[in-house]
């Protein structure tokens, strides 16, 4: 093991104004699910992405896709579509409501879910009785899913899209932000995303009753009475002040930070463009433009001489720089192997393949020297 210290694949960037906001809400005794700092991280974020969205800050990205699907009326029993090529949480709130999952395979271009397989899963259920109640379609390491073409498949069998934009805060598509696209959207705090809030996510939604009704649910649901009477089931979902504090400062950073990632992007594209058999996952055109929130690569072995990505990970990782193979796909995951998957094998061999590469915001100069020298050595 090296003596150098561990560079993160993504670690948490403090933009310095956080703690004031903390501070405020220790000074005012503001420490429960609510208060100013929420109202002011929800502000924030309707403001930055925009068209009118109504943003329910709550306790991570899984919570809000769970509540997002019990607003589109997923019941036990329903099927939902979800991209395999994602993280567990994108799937997990499917199984919560006792609902099916149905997986669909990655295209190339942005490997995020493929217009192609969508449609032939969604024309395959409905063939056999069980029309799809929603759409997870995940942008995933904060690169944008095709739109326009998944938006077009929804809109023609009338089934509402749950957009995934919890690696995506900072991307856009066609100038529109991510987390704007679907019915309802959602993002995520978490510790190693883009900005974070230690732990936490937001839904948003055009639709101000909808805002309304998420709050509603994530606060135990709670009926209008002096005494505490439920009606509903509800759920404890709801961010503290304090880590909304936390957001309210990193907001103020958040493009700074896209920016950081998107040079450490660049300096991943200049240093493999002289490397056979390795690609960069990079936008296809102009339309889109990613967050880079991790960059990462695919390793032809045919290419490079043998040299595998699980090469390149365990010489890095000697080295105590972390990198780590892509999500592996829902439907290669034991607990979801047996749920209905269409598509071809791009995933699989996306994740046979890929690495992700240390991409943080908050990498040094001397690191990322040290990161690209190793990469050199590796393939030179």
């Amino acid at each position: 093991m090296s003596n150098n210290s561990k560079i993160w694949l993504s670690s948490p960037h403090m933009g310095g104004s956080e703690q004031s906001f903390v501070n405020e809400a220790f000074d005012t005794n503001w420490v429960a699910p609510l208060g100013p700092n929420v109202t002011g991280f929800e502000q924030d974020l309707e403001q930055y992405i925009g068209q009118n969205s109504h943003v329910a800050a709550l306790s991570s990205g899984t919570a809000a896709l769970h509540l997002g699907l019990i607003l589109l009326g997923v019941k036990a029993g329903d099927e939902v579509i979800c991209q395999s090529m994602t993280f567990s949480a994108s799937a997990n709130p499917i199984m919560y409501l006792g609902a099916t999952p149905v997986f669909i395979d990655s295209e190339l271009e942005t490997w995020n879910m493929c217009p192609i397989a969508l449609e032939e899963a969604i024309v395959d259920r409905i063939t056999k009785g069980n029309k799809p109640k929603a759409i997870i379609a995940v942008h995933l390491y904060g690169m944008p899913y095709k739109v326009e073409e998944i938006q077009a498949i929804a809109n023609k069998y009338q089934i509402p899209v749950l957009e995934d934009s919890a690696e995506a805060l900072g991307s856009s598509y066609k100038a529109q932000k991510c987390g704007t696209f679907g019915e309802i959207r959602v993002l995520s705090f978490n510790g190693n995303k883009i900005i974070t809030t230690s732990g936490g996510g937001a839904m948003v939604t055009n639709n101000v009753k909808t805002k309304e009704k998420a709050v509603f649910l994530a606060t135990q649901a709670r009926d209008n009475a002096p005494h505490y009477q439920h009606s509903e089931v509800g759920y404890n979902y709801r961010m503290s002040n304090i880590c909304a504090g936390i957001g309210r400062g990193q907001m103020q950073v958040l493009d700074k930070h896209v920016g950081f990632r998107r040079k450490m992007h660049q300096l991943y594209v200049d240093t493999f463009a002289g490397i056979d058999g390795v690609t960069v996952l990079t936008e296809p055109n102009s339309d889109y433009f990613s967050n880079h929130w991790l960059s990462a690569i695919v390793v032809n072995a045919l290419k490079t001489n043998g040299k595998t990505r699980e090469d390149l990970r365990l010489a890095l990782e000697r080295v105590n720089i972390e990198s780590r193979p892509l999500w592996k796909p829902m439907h290669l995951q034991p607990i979801f192997e047996s749920y209905p998957y269409y598509g071809n094998k791009i995933a699989e061999e996306l994740f046979e393949n890929g690495l992700c590469l240390p991409s943080g915001s908050n990498l040094t100069q001397e690191e990322k020297n040290r990161i690209i020298a190793e990469i050199q050595q590796f393939f030179y």
